[in-house]
C-alpha cells in the first residue's frame, strides 16, 4: 500500500511542478548579434554607453565585431537612434575620437547629425543598420570602407541594446518576454494564474514610466499603473492580452477609488471620466486571475 501511495504521489508532484509560472525581470545593457558583411559571417557585441540626451530610444553604444573566420575584434563606437544603429571605427584614434564624438552629441538634433559629426573625425570604417520593417527577422544596412559600400545584415528583428525584459516562465518548457509583445517598459509583477475551459490566464500588476523619452509628453511621470490579463491556450500558447489602467498620465486617469474585500482577494476600482473614456469600474478577482469591467 505504501509503495502504491508513493507511485501515485510522484506523478502528481511532477505535474504540480510542471504547472508553475514565474516572472523574471532582467535588464539588459548589452547584446550579442550575429550577421554578415559582404556575405561573410560576423559576430558583434554592443554595450549601452549612456543616453545621448533624454530618450532611452537614443543612446551611445560601444563594443566590437569580428569576422567569424578570423575572430579578431574590431572596436566600434556609435549611437542607437530609434532603431537606426550607426557604428564607427576610428583606427588608431579609436579611444580619443570616440570621446570627441560623444562629447559633440548633446541633443536630439545632434543625434540626427551623428554621421556628419563622425565624418569630421575620419572614421576608418563604419556600419549603418536601418530598421525599416520591425516585423522582419533581419535588419539590413551598409558597411563603408574607403568610400565603398558593401551590404551588411543583422540576423535579428530588434537591434535595441538596452532592454527591460520581463520573462514569463511557463509550463511545457515555454518562455515569453513581455518586451516583445506588450511594450518595452517592463515593470510587470506576477499576481496569479488560473485555468478555465477556454485555456489559461495570467494576471499581472504593472507600474512603469509613461514615456521612455523624458523630453516627451509625460516623460517625467511614473504614472502608468494597472493590471494585465494574458490569455493562453490549454497548451500555453500565447493568444492575446487585456489592459486595465488604474493610473495613467498618457490617458489622463487619476484619483482612482479602490475597494478591497475582507480577504483582499477581490479588488474593485472606480475609474473617473477621462479625456478618452467615460467613467467605469472593474473588479479584479485575484484567485481566478480574472477581471470584469462594468459601467
Amino acid at each position: 500500500m505504501k509503495k502504491l501511495l508513493i507511485t501515485l504521489f510522484i506523478p502528481l508532484f511532477t505535474l504540480c511542478l510542471c504547472q508553475k509560472v514565474e516572472l523574471r525581470a532582467v535588464t539588459d545593457s548589452s547584446q550579442v548579434f550575429k550577421g554578415e558583411i559582404a556575405g561573410m559571417p560576423v559576430t558583434m557585441q554592443l554595450y549601452f554607453a549612456g543616453i545621448a540626451d533624454c530618450s532611452l530610444y537614443q543612446y551611445f553604444v560601444d563594443g566590437w565585431y569580428y569576422y567569424d573566420k578570423y575572430q579578431k575584434k574590431i572596436p566600434v563606437t556609435g549611437i542607437y537612434d530609434y532603431g537606426k544603429l550607426s557604428l564607427y571605427n576610428f583606427g588608431s584614434k579609436q579611444k580619443q575620437n570616440s570621446k570627441v564624438f560623444k562629447d559633440q552629441i548633446t541633443s536630439p538634433q545632434k543625434v540626427e547629425k551623428a554621421n556628419e559629426i563622425a565624418e569630421t573625425l575620419s572614421p576608418q570604417e563604419y556600419i549603418v543598420f536601418e530598421q525599416d520593417n520591425p516585423k522582419e527577422n533581419s535588419i539590413s544596412g551598409n558597411f563603408y570602407l574607403n568610400k565603398k559600400a558593401q551590404p551588411a545584415k543583422l540576423f535579428t528583428g530588434n537591434d535595441m541594446i538596452y532592454r527591460y525584459n520581463n520573462y514569463l516562465i511557463l509550463p511545457n518548457n515555454k518562455k515569453i518576454n513581455t518586451f516583445d509583445f506588450i511594450n518595452k517598459h517592463g515593470g510587470n509583477r506576477l499576481i496569479s494564474y488560473a485555468s478555465g475551459e477556454n485555456g489559461n490566464r495570467i494576471l499581472l500588476y504593472f507600474e512603469h514610466s509613461s514615456n521612455l523619452n523624458a523630453c516627451g509628453r509625460c516623460g517625467a511621470s511614473e504614472g502608468e499603473k494597472g493590471y494585465r490579463i494574458l490569455y493562453f491556450t490549454k497548451d500555453w500558447n500565447y493568444k492575446n492580452y487585456e489592459e486595465f489602467l488604474t493610473e495613467s498620465c498618457m490617458e489622463n486617469i487619476y484619483d482612482t477609488t479602490e475597494t478591497k474585500s475582507q480577504d483582499r482577494k477581490i479588488l474593485k476600482y472606480k475609474i473617473n471620466k477621462s479625456s478618452s473614456s467615460p467613467a467605469y469600474t472593474f473588479t479584479v478577482d485575484i484567485k481566478n486571475a480574472s477581471i470584469a469591467k462594468s459601467k
